[in-house]
């Protein structure tokens, strides 16, 4: 009788345990998160960010759910469900009001000159009801520059380097975009030209060496013009350069790549017209040991460097009609020397990341060796005319002078924000604003035009060469900064 009692008990408890599930000739309705899922774009053979999709059972019954991915030629849609990779997932349980993740990537793979668009959709079979939630991912060929082997011997040691060399006159077109893993190397006595509307994407941890660093000697003997760049952009069809990353969210983060690099005796470069961004150092130039230029930089914006926008190591460079900002250092660094003239430009640093301890304009005329002594490294000449240099901090100029060499710099009709102890009453400072407000119309949202009340109206220096500003606005009573008025 107790056992009786016993078995009587058992199949009442697995009875009142017992799911209530779907039948298999019922329907169910299912709900989600999105009814369409958009991937950002991306890159022909270059996968795209996980996007998750959430499936609710709002229903007072556990259900079970076939899953299927529809393939489709051109795209790789990848699927997994709760942890689980596949395409196909049969049965999949989901409690009465609970639900289940599928995370989602796609690999553009088509091979199209134009930008495309793959769609695809995920089928949902719950009982006898079908649905569906609809994939679309927009996605665009390129040009991929990816590094090889590269043998160097010494002796009887060989050493492989992998970088893409361009070892030969080269230009790159704006016919697709081009995309640069791992560095770049434009070796001795080639020169790569980049025509207008080019878009040039860099991966993270890639960067452009201008010249070929592996060939300076110990005593730093350099070949003969270490490699040439030619940046031909134009006014509303600039060159972009960037990094790979397309997806939103990325849109304005820093340090995504790490910039473009003169090395030591490269000479005669050009930048015209360009858009530079979200990189570490966008522009570092080495010195040269001659009278020619390192790089001279005409109408182009660079903007949220990690660390330093134009670095210039004992080089020559000139640059007009430039902005500079949100820089985590320096927006211009003029370090151990060199020669430096900047025209009509605007050094905004309203760097907001993270704390920004470094003023947006550096000056220096020495270093310190490995063996703890001062070297000199005269500053021969800094000239600042018509230029804008303000930001977040109390100064944005740091004077780091030795004054055993050379230390020349000028700011002509310029507006700039100092320290109020600094003595401007010299000959360093012409006709310029000190410690007035620029009056930008909205500088957290990197727009540098001017208030109609800004103290840089009328006030530049007339006697400059550049009768248009980088909007080819013409100038005839110029302002400071890289933009007119108007």
């Amino acid at each position: 009788m107790k056992k009786l009692f016993l078995l009587l008990l058992v199949i009442t408890i697995l009875f009142a345990c017992k799911k209530d599930v779907l039948e298999s000739n019922q329907s169910a309705t299912l709900h989600f998160s999105n009814d369409t899922i958009i991937f950002d774009t991306a890159f022909h053979s270059i996968g795209t960010p996980t996007q998750t999709l959430t499936i609710y059972n709002r229903n007072n019954f556990t259900v079970l759910t076939d899953i299927a991915l529809n393939l489709i030629s051109g795209g790789s849609f990848r699927m997994n469900v709760d942890g689980v990779a596949g395409n196909y997932h049969n049965a999949i349980e989901i409690p009465a009001k609970d639900s289940i993740f599928i995370f989602l990537e796609v690999t553009p793979n088509q091979n199209s000159s134009n930008d495309f668009l793959l769609t695809s959709n995920i089928e949902f079979t719950t009982g006898n009801k079908k649905q569906d939630v609809k994939l679309v991912s927009p996605a665009r060929n390129a040009n991929f520059h990816l590094p090889y082997d590269n043998i160097f011997t010494d002796g009887t040691d060989s050493i492989n380097y992998k970088y893409f060399s361009i070892s030969e006159n080269t230009t790159w077109t704006n016919d697709l975009p081009h995309v640069i893993y791992g560095y770049v190397v434009i070796e001795p006595n080639a020169t790569l030209t980049i025509e207008e509307g080019t878009k040039i994407y860099f991966h993270n941890n890639s960067g452009m060496f201008v010249g070929n660093p592996l060939l300076i000697g110990e005593n730093g003997e350099t070949p003969t013009n270490n490699g040439t760049l030619i940046i031909n952009g134009s006014l509303g069809n600039e060159v972009i350069i960037r990094g790979d990353r397309l997806d939103s969210w990325y849109e304005n983060i820093p340090g995504q790549w790490n910039g473009i690099h003169f090395v030591q005796g490269s000479i005669n470069n050009t930048i015209d017209y360009a858009i530079i961004s979200n990189g570490t150092t966008a522009i570092r130039a080495d010195s040269v040991a001659n009278s020619n230029p390192t790089v001279t930089i005409n109408n182009t914006i660079i903007e949220n460097m990690s660390s330093i926008g134009i670095l210039g190591q004992g080089a020559k460079i000139a640059a007009s009609n430039t902005i500079v900002s949100k820089c985590g250092q320096y927006t211009v660094a003029c370090n151990i020397g060199g020669t430096y003239n900047f025209t009509h430009c605007t050094f905004a640093n309203y760097w907001d990341y993270n704390n920004r301890n470094t003023p947006s304009i550096q000056l220096n005329n020495f270093y310190e060796g490995t063996d703890g002594n001062i070297y000199i490294r005269d500053l021969d000449a800094v000239n600042f005319t018509n230029c804008i240099i303000y930001g977040s901090l109390s100064t944005e100029v740091s004077f780091q002078e030795q004054e055993l060499g050379e230390f020349n710099y000028t700011f002509d009709h310029c507006l700039i924000k100092l320290d109020p102890t600094i003595d401007t009453d010299n000959e360093n400072y012409i006709n310029s604003i000190i410690n007035q407000s620029p009056k930008f119309i909205d500088a957290n949202e990197n727009n540098f035009h001017l208030n109609d009340n800004s103290p840089a109206i009328n006030t530049g220096n007339n006697s400059t060469e550049f009768s248009s500003d980088i909007q080819g606005n013409p100038r005839s009573n110029p302002d400071i900064g890289a933009y007119e008025y108007n």
